[in-house]
């Protein structure tokens, strides 16, 4: 076996792809545009199944493909903000009512990822230990303390 073959064979073990399923929000307010979204992935290399859940706002696209190369598609395609799925279900997350974890916009059921961002507010990714010694000295818990 010489060097030219060994080099070959890595670069098309390279350039395989893992079967994936991304998940894509993407606003959706009529059937024409559920169509449209659907539509600007179909096509694509690699793709096996489509999914549009339009009142969750949520595109799932299954196959062998690349997730930031399907949210550039949707966006070039359809004219719509396209961003990965940023919600996680309820359970997941410690501290589901703390500022940044909880969006209104949400889904029934999900929150924010704010254990993957770390620019979300760092309460919401605080341990238990840590919630106990900052509400006790906030002014909200009636047994807080009141040295100050």
């Amino acid at each position: 076996m010489g060097f030219v073959d060994l080099c070959y064979r890595e670069r098309r073990h390279r350039k395989l792809k893992q079967f994936q399923r991304v998940e894509i929000k993407v606003k959706m307010d009529c059937e024409g545009c559920e169509r449209r979204v659907r539509k600007s992935v179909q096509g694509m290399k690699g793709v096996t199944k489509v999914t549009v859940d339009p009142k969750q706002s949520k595109l799932t696209v299954e196959g062998f493909v690349q997730p930031n190369k399907v949210v550039r598609r949707v966006m070039h395609r359809t004219g719509k903000k396209a961003e990965l799925w940023p919600y996680v279900p309820y359970e997941v997350v410690p501290h589901p009512y703390a500022p940044g974890a909880y969006d209104k916009k949400a889904p029934p059921g999900y929150v924010r990822n704010a254990l993957a961002d770390p620019l979300v507010a760092p309460l919401a990714r605080a341990s238990s230990f840590e919630v106990k010694y900052t509400s006790a000295f906030s002014d909200d818990n009636p047994n807080a303390c009141t040295i100050m």
